[in-house]
């Protein structure tokens, strides 16, 4: 006769009651996420309101003051940096560098989780940089320099860069930033067809509704509403967290918001 089945440890990320403080003011305020294999999550909320933070709590990056981020149940100091590393990639929503680097340099940085120090990069690791400039489009870019690329470019750069790392979660912190409508919609059009899952903070509510499975959305760092598009994004909750009326309706499957003017305008004249 066999025991009764047990469960083993929670699959992929999540993050259980996590508090960031810094200088003695809470910027992340008791969040709790479980990532499901292949969703892609938004998280929402206005500046300030802990989206930035909490992505870098999730990668490692920051540890928590109370609270947990674990990966396969395990918290993520246990893991270890550098296996971390290789199961979660992060895209940064501000990129610089004075070096002077091609596109195949900067996307084959995401294989340095793979290598030890001072070793030559391997076939596997070659391919995957391959992979990885296919999958953005950037094979005809691999060896322009890093310095003379488009906004859209850099992004799909980075973008390219963490799937080098070959994660399973992908993080990513407004990549649609500054970039034009076609660029912002080729870029999500890219990350949603990923098969990884995906936590992208964004600004855009339209944008939020078209491409993400699940929203969160903070304010003043605590989350105060979680579920699919049609459930969270209500005129109601858009007033409470952003300040600002809208009519939401409903097109191709997703919410649909239309903001409303806070005060009305001057009737054009006639000459």
């Amino acid at each position: 006769m066999t025991g009764p089945r047990t469960n083993g440890p929670a699959p992929g990320l999540s993050a259980d009651r996590v508090v960031r403080r810094v200088d003695g003011r809470v910027i992340v305020d008791g969040v709790t996420l479980a990532l499901r294999p292949g969703e892609t999550v938004g998280l929402l909320g206005p500046n300030g309101s802990g989206k930035s933070t909490l992505l870098r709590l999730l990668a490692g990056v920051l540890a928590p003051a109370s609270g947990v981020v674990t990966l396969d149940g395990s918290p993520l100091p246990e893991v270890g940096r550098r296996a971390t590393a290789r199961r979660i990639a992060t895209v940064e929503q501000h990129v610089h560098t004075q070096t002077e680097l091609t596109v195949r340099d900067v996307v084959a940085l995401g294989r340095v989780p793979h290598r030890r120090a001072w070793t030559p990069p391997s076939a596997a690791d070659a391919e995957a940089v391959t992979a990885a400039l296919a999958r953005t489009g950037l094979t005809d870019r691999a060896e322009q320099s890093w310095h003379t690329l488009s906004g859209g470019e850099r992004q799909r750069t980075q973008i390219a860069r963490a799937l080098a790392q070959e994660p399973r979660e992908l993080l990513l912190d407004e990549p649609t930033n500054h970039l034009d409508i076609q660029h912002q919609l080729d870029l999500l059009d890219l990350i949603a067809d990923l098969p990884v899952t995906t936590v992208i903070a964004l600004h855009d509510l339209n944008l939020a509704a078209m491409y993400c499975d699940r929203l969160l959305v903070l304010d003043n760092g605590r989350p105060v509403a979680e579920g699919t598009p049609a459930d969270v994004l209500t005129p109601r909750l858009i007033k409470r967290v952003y300040g600002v009326r809208a009519e939401v309706s409903s097109g191709n499957g997703h919410p649909v918001i239309r903001f409303l003017r806070r005060r009305a305008g001057k009737a054009p004249t006639s000459r």
